[in-house]
């Protein structure tokens, strides 16, 4: 194919016109892409999951109401824990007899007693209020209420 030069200069021109476009063309989409990247994204506004409610940050308010509902709650488990182990009888060993005191932080709560002997063992329950026993406690069992008292 021979082509004359008019044509090859017409073609020269529409190809230097079509590039010179699409240069332009170019350098638009990477100014318009440059001032999105340097704007803040606004995060898209979805419903809490009921997941992230639970998860959410309360405000201060709740949390105060929440550390005084786990205060009380607190202040009635039984937290003041003690065993004594000791031997009951003179010709037994291994201090397989125990008191126990469970006690919450008035000193309200129960000691128990097992005493274990060669032939039988008996269980005992005393209940307890203000750190003091309505029922007489053996010295054990007014040590386990004297160390449950000490403990934290």
């Amino acid at each position: 194919m021979n082509w004359d030069s008019q044509t090859l200069s017409a073609m020269t021109l529409v190809a230097l016109v079509v590039s010179v476009l699409a240069l332009l063309v170019a350098l638009a989409a990477y100014a318009r892409a440059g001032r999105r990247r340097n704007v803040p994204r606004k995060p898209a506004r979805r419903s809490m999951t009921p997941r992230a409610r639970k998860s959410a940050p309360l405000s201060s308010d709740e949390v105060t109401s929440a550390i005084e509902r786990l205060s009380a709650d607190v202040s009635s488990a039984l937290r003041h824990l003690a065993v004594v182990r000791y031997d009951a009888f003179g010709d037994m060993g291994g201090h397989l007899s125990w008191s126990m005191a469970l006690l919450d932080d008035s000193g309200d709560g129960v000691v128990l007693s097992s005493i274990h002997g060669r032939s039988d063992a008996r269980t005992y329950a005393k209940n307890v209020a203000g750190w003091t026993a309505n029922q007489q406690l053996s010295p054990e069992e007014e040590e386990a209420i004297g160390f449950a008292r000490a403990t934290d």
